[in-house]
């Protein structure tokens, strides 16, 4: 099955290290770039470096530099004119060897503000303007299982397969700012309510021991449930469902498998269209569903159940 992804979010998965490719309409204040992966047993160094060009010899904003040398360090650091400045040592080590990590990279009026496992870990100021920023580049010893980049410039990917547009805007639809490591359950207001073209982004994992996730899409002034997606990991099963006027509707079973696996990640971006909602997970689509009652009307996001939640974006 060929994944065609929806404009503006277009993440790029399980790439092959060293990797480097470009962000189309680049960076601004507000964009984060979000990094999920691994630490292997025998790790020494990788990198991390956002390139204003398209090769290893462009000039780098930023240098982020995890070193396990006997002395755990992270280093920061930028390139100008083909020359390294002075570094920044920071001697925390934020990633552990065999485990997996989720880092962001949130660019702010200050600098470049990194988050690993949801904890703030440095910012590193700016030298030269972001607006420069073309590129990504990792290299060394790790695994990467998603690059995404969120709030970036218009236009298409990175790499011909990032993201580099706001996810999930029509005309009219307002996006809010990314939420990391929301509590479950949770629940929240959709900013400018649900809108044809809108992408809402939930990335978490699927704890040992789970039973039963639930995302609903809800009209708060009748407590309708427009769109009830119910993965039953014990069943294998995903459940879609509406609940209109105090009635549950037909529920939706069919699936070919489910991606909902105990102790396992899951990318999962649900686009709304005129017709239906389009599901993706961990890069497929995975199902549609279509409308049963005005999607415009859908002005909340809940989510409950058996989940670690590490981000969700509207």
């Amino acid at each position: 099955m060929t994944f065609v992804t929806p404009p503006g979010y277009q993440p790029v998965y399980s790439p092959v290290i060293p990797y480097i490719g470009p962000i189309y309409g680049g960076v601004r204040e507000g964009t984060s770039i979000y990094i999920q992966g691994s630490i292997p047993d025998d790790i020494t160094r990788f990198f991390v470096n956002l390139i204003c060009g398209e090769s290893e010899s462009s000039d780098v904003a930023l240098h982020f530099n995890p070193r396990f040398d006997g002395w755990d360090k992270v280093v920061f650091n930028s390139r100008q004119d083909g020359s390294w400045e002075s570094e920044e040592k920071i001697r925390r080590m934020p990633f552990s060897k065999r485990e997996a990590f989720e880092m962001v990279i949130m660019i702010t009026s200050q600098g470049f503000q990194v988050k690993v496992n949801g904890k703030e870990f440095f910012t590193f100021p700016h030298r030269m303007p972001v607006e420069k920023i073309r590129g990504i580049h990792i290299a060394g010893d790790v695994c990467i299982q998603t690059i995404n980049v969120i709030g970036g410039g218009m236009g298409g990917g990175i790499g011909g397969g990032m993201g580099g547009g706001y996810p999930g805007c029509g005309v009219g639809c307002m996006g809010g700012q990314p939420v990391y490591n929301p509590p479950v359950p949770y629940a929240s207001m959709i900013p400018g309510r649900m809108c044809p073209k809108r992408t809402i982004i939930i990335r978490g994992m699927v704890p040992y021991g789970a039973d039963s996730l639930r995302i609903d899409f809800v009209v708060s002034k009748t407590l309708d449930i427009a769109f009830h997606l119910n993965p039953r990991v014990k069943e294998g099963t995903v459940v879609r469902n509406s609940f209109i006027g105090r009635s549950w509707g037909q529920e939706e079973r069919q699936l070919s498998m489910s991606p909902f696996i105990e102790g396992q990640y899951f990318d999962m971006s649900i686009r709304c269209g005129n017709q239906r909602f389009k599901v993706f997970v961990n890069g497929q689509h995975l199902f549609d569903f279509f409308h049963r009652m005005p999607f415009t009307e859908i002005d909340k996001l809940e989510i409950e159940g058996n989940m670690v939640i590490s981000y969700i974006h509207f």
